[in-house]
């Protein structure tokens, strides 16, 4: 199962990355419009802040401290930070989840994080596909906005 949700958040964050790294004006990356209220850098920020919290920090102890709040307000970080901060995760989940054994994946994860408690199996596969709707996004802010 590791394998399989380790081999998910790596593909997944593969093609963030070369969504991002696809904008042909590096500017529309942070663009919204009238109907799309997150650009494809804040939902790059959000992604991140997620997945460094609730794996890099609860499970990794990497002591990652999240503010969502800049997910979302903050602005302009240039392509390359992004993608510097995108492998910056990539490693954090490997590390982290490549430490896990079955019986964590079996257990409550440690803190409450959707309405109910779940084991760490089920948070992982959420957060994948937390991942996959996002990076949908991004996919079409990327090909309706970058002009």
């Amino acid at each position: 199962m590791i394998k399989s949700i380790l081999l998910l958040f790596n593909n997944n964050l593969a093609v963030l990355k070369s969504e991002i790294e696809s904008y042909q004006n590096e500017s529309c990356i942070w663009i919204t419009s009238d109907n799309i209220a997150n650009s494809a850098g804040n939902l790059t920020l959000h992604i991140l802040g997620n997945l460094n919290t609730y794996i890099g920090g609860i499970l990794g102890n990497s002591g990652y401290v999240r503010n969502r709040e800049l997910e979302f307000s903050t602005k302009y970080i240039p392509t390359d930070k992004l993608l510097e901060m995108i492998d910056s995760t990539v490693i954090i989940i490997n590390q982290t989840l490549n430490s896990l054994d079955l019986t964590t994946l079996q257990e409550e994860f440690p803190i409450l994080v959707l309405k109910e408690k779940t084991s760490t199996e089920y948070l992982l596969i959420h957060l994948t596909t937390h991942l996959t709707y996002h990076l949908g996004q991004i996919n079409y802010h990327r090909r309706l906005l970058d002009i």
